[in-house]
């Protein structure tokens, strides 16, 4: 499956409901931030970065649960499950695999945005696992998806990754303006 059907397969458009709420947590985020950005307490970068991880994360939670249609209470428990269909030829979990390692990426790359420094390898990992989880549980407790714990570490590791990713960039961009 590519991007497109399983955005058109798993995501049903959003209802007037969740367009309003979405809106008014934005509306909400703005002006909380815009008043810290007033107060000098965070700079311009970091204020369009949070705005950016909020507009990112509502796509990500809508995608993956709240849009999603009820159905059975699922869960796998078996670490490395998707792996073992992958060794066994399942190019559709290969896919999956990789696509959820991708899913959480941007998080990791707008972390060092948002904090304005340079951050430890295990913050994008933590910040990864807090979100996936997050995401995995909501899907297990209203029965909009598979709980598993290989999502887990596939996002995780995305989220680390983009945040290593950023800061070499980063780091890289430092040195070719001095």
């Amino acid at each position: 499956m590519d991007i497109f059907q399983i955005l058109v397969t798993y995501n049903k458009p959003w209802t007037v409901y969740e367009v309003k709420v979405f809106g008014l947590v934005l509306i909400l985020v703005f002006l909380e931030g815009w008043k810290f950005l007033k107060k000098g307490k965070i700079g311009v970068s970091q204020f369009v970065a949070v705005l950016l991880m909020w507009c990112f994360l509502a796509v990500v939670y809508a995608s993956t649960v709240f849009t999603r249609n009820p159905g059975t209470r699922q869960y796998e428990l078996e670490l490395f499950w998707s792996w073992k269909a992958v060794f066994h030829g399942s190019r559709e979990m290969l896919k999956e695999n990789i696509l959820n390692v991708f899913l959480i990426m941007p998080v990791g790359l707008i972390l060092p945005y948002i904090f304005n420094r340079k951050l430890k390898w295990y913050t994008g990992l933590i910040t990864g696992i807090a979100v996936s989880f997050s995401i995995e549980s909501l899907q297990l407790i209203m029965k909009r998806g598979l709980f598993e714990f290989d999502d887990i570490i596939h996002n995780s590791l995305g989220c680390m990754t983009g945040m290593l990713i950023c800061q070499l960039v980063m780091r890289k961009k430092r040195k070719w303006s001095s």
